[in-house]
């Protein structure tokens, strides 16, 4: 059987991005590899396994087209609203906190906000399927 361990994206600003996802989300550089062309940085905190790879591409001045097949990372926490306070007070700008609750029953619990590339990640409150 397959374990997921990381997904990449590639950033424009190595600083700028992982300050980011260490104010929003608590990640930290567990590893970064440097290369002649390129560095990998590998981030993630102690809830999972799961890392986050950052690729920066050196030389790459224009923004990368994020396309139209690119969806979203997703996170998990135990409360949306102190996190969504938080991102919003530090200028991060959160989209609304949404209840999905088709049907009258309560789904999911959830926010959007875009990293500094660009990238969506969808916040979830930990609950159901979403743990």
């Amino acid at each position: 059987m397959a374990k997921m361990i990381h997904s990449m994206i590639r950033v424009l600003n190595e600083e700028k991005s992982v300050a980011f996802y260490k104010a929003a989300f608590g990640l930290e550089v567990a590893d970064r590899l440097d290369f002649d062309t390129f560095t990998l940085i590998y981030l993630s905190n102690p809830e999972t396994e799961f890392e986050l790879e950052l690729t920066v591409n050196k030389g790459q001045q224009d923004a990368y087209d994020l396309g139209n097949g690119y969806g979203h990372l997703a996170v998990s926490v135990e409360a949306v609203e102190p996190l969504h306070k938080r991102l919003s007070e530090a200028g991060y700008e959160p989209r609304k906190i949404v209840d999905f609750s088709p049907g009258g029953e309560l789904l999911a619990r959830f926010f959007f906000i875009a990293d500094p590339d660009g990238y969506e990640i969808e916040v979830l409150e930990r609950g159901g399927r979403f743990k």
